[in-house]
């Protein structure tokens, strides 16, 4: 996998590539701000680029409008979206337009290399990828009147677990649960959020994206 990361910490983005630089992982670009990350992915079309939300030259969110222009520009290239700050509107705003193919992590999960690696394969395989403690965060905010609020807590889990980037297989072992008991949960989650026929990784994207704005 060929990857360009972005962050306006060298020492970060130095310390990123030497991570990755034993997995498997071919970092082909280094930059520091959003403009140079557009050009980067213009000139290398790598499988996907790691992005800093907060970038030059206000630190607010030029990280994250670059990785959305990636996604409308480049959709064969993923984006996997790296924070500090614990805040899901962030979130929101990178999957709500281009859920396929991109994740958002907190900075400090990428000191284990291992999640860092399986985020990006699961995003080049057109997965979206969510940070465990947003969706924790998620699962536990008030609601209004929404169809989330007919899933049971069980359905609610399985619905966390797939948001989180999951296979059935992988949510089985994790709720040591049968694959066969986790398809029925999913079935009955997709028909109570009335998401109708559509390719079965879509509709998981579907029933995420619900999730959130739920």
């Amino acid at each position: 996998m060929r990857v360009v990361i972005a962050d306006d910490e060298v020492l970060f983005r130095d310390g990123l590539a030497s991570l990755l630089a034993g997995s498997a992982v071919d970092v082909v670009a280094k930059v520091g701000t959003a403009p140079e990350l557009l050009r980067k992915v213009e000139l290398t079309r790598p499988d996907a680029a790691i992005v800093d939300i907060r970038m030059p030259p206000t630190h607010t969110d030029e990280g994250l409008l670059a990785a959305q222009e990636i996604r409308r520009a480049h959709p064969q290239v993923g984006v996997l979206v790296l924070s500090h700050y614990l805040d899901s509107h962030w979130a929101m705003r990178l999957l709500e337009e281009h859920p396929e193919r991109s994740g958002y992590l907190l900075k400090e999960r990428v000191s284990d290399v291992a999640v860092l690696v399986d985020a990006l394969q699961r995003i080049g395989e057109g997965e979206c990828v969510l940070d465990p403690t947003i969706v924790s965060r998620l699962v536990r905010r008030p609601r209004a009147e929404s169809p989330l609020n007919e899933l049971t807590e069980r359905e609610l889990q399985v619905l966390a677990l797939i948001a989180e980037g999951h296979s059935n297989e992988g949510i089985s072992k994790k709720l040591f649960l049968s694959t066969k008991t986790v398809e029925t949960h999913v079935r009955h989650i997709l028909l109570k959020l009335d998401i109708g026929e559509a390719a079965d990784y879509h509709r998981r994207v579907l029933a995420v994206l619900a999730y959130l704005r739920g």
